[in-house]
């Protein structure tokens, strides 16, 4: 692949320096300095450390990324909102893991991208996952599609920047219909959930109830300002409200099967085109069920 900008003053900067401003991670800074990609100013090929004094197209080539042979490809559905030849905005459904790890190899998110990747006859065959999801949430999901736009995306202001919404049906009746949860999480100990600890990291959330159903529980939205793992699970039992369905933290097992948590809205400024992107991801049918019940209890 290869990437061109125009440098278009006349101070001095290093190759290196000049690709670090333009977004371009350290990590592959280091790769490219093991021999991997080649940078021209204009059409002469320079080594990073080279100054550069006046304006200048400036352009990157790398070579395509491999396939892992250790991640098999998945021919299974892959619901796509969007794609560019950076970007894949597909939509996750509830029991599909975002990565493949200890409880699924075969048919993860990252499988089923890579499967219609090799479809399309792309080169670059190394799927980025720019925002996790749990394995029982669902919703819209952003993949890189090379490790460019993955190092773009994934810098601490760069995460700041990208404004990720979902819906929660948690138990219990919300006295706050507004605000914000600001409390540190870590991982319990001996366990896969997470709890407020004094020493933890900083977690914050906003919530606001769409749709209150008294005692029985709250439609909420809710948006992430940080991104700790289970943050919104976790900081939810933390107030004594866990999310319907989620075994995990000892959420109500009566109207869904599975965390009742969707990722539905995903917005970011595409570091390429500079252009705001936004998706939007209805609730799946086994949330709106779960609304539907809790509705006709509300009636009675």
């Amino acid at each position: 692949m290869k990437l061109t900008w125009q440098k278009k003053d006349h101070k001095q900067i290093t190759v290196q320096k000049f690709l670090l401003a333009q977004g371009i991670s350290q990590r592959l800074i280091k790769t490219m300095k093991k021999g991997v990609g080649t940078v021209y100013l204009e059409q002469k090929q320079v080594p990073l450390n080279t100054v550069i004094k006046q304006p200048v197209a400036v352009t990157l080539e790398l070579p395509p990324e491999k396939a892992d042979e250790n991640v098999p490809p998945s021919s299974e559905p892959l619901e796509i909102y969007y794609e560019d030849s950076n970007w894949l905005v597909v939509n996750k459904p509830a029991g599909v893991t975002s990565v493949p790890g200890p409880s699924d190899r075969q048919d993860t998110m990252v499988n089923r991208v890579k499967g219609y990747l090799l479809q399309q006859g792309a080169t670059d065959l190394v799927p980025h996952v720019i925002t996790r999801l749990d394995r029982f949430t669902s919703g819209v999901m952003l993949i890189a599609k090379h490790r460019v736009a993955q190092g773009l995306l994934t810098t601490t202001a760069a995460q700041k920047q990208i404004h990720k919404e979902y819906y929660a049906l948690v138990s219990g009746e919300l006295i706050e219909k507004t605000a914000l949860i600001d409390a540190p999480l870590g991982r319990k100990e001996n366990s896969y959930a997470y709890e407020i600890q004094s020493d933890g990291k900083n977690a914050q959330t906003k919530y606001q109830v769409v749709q209150d159903y008294q005692d029985q529980g709250a439609l909420v939205q809710v948006q992430l300002l940080t991104g700790r793992t289970h943050q919104i699970r976790a900081h939810f039992t933390s107030l004594g409200h866990p999310l319907y369905g989620d075994e995990l933290y000892q959420g109500p097992q009566t109207i869904i099967q599975r965390q009742a948590l969707h990722a539905y809205k995903l917005q970011f400024v595409d570091p390429f085109t500079k252009t705001e992107l936004q998706f939007i991801s209805e609730l799946p049918a086994d949330f709106k069920a779960a609304l539907a019940q809790l509705d006709a209890r509300k009636r009675v």
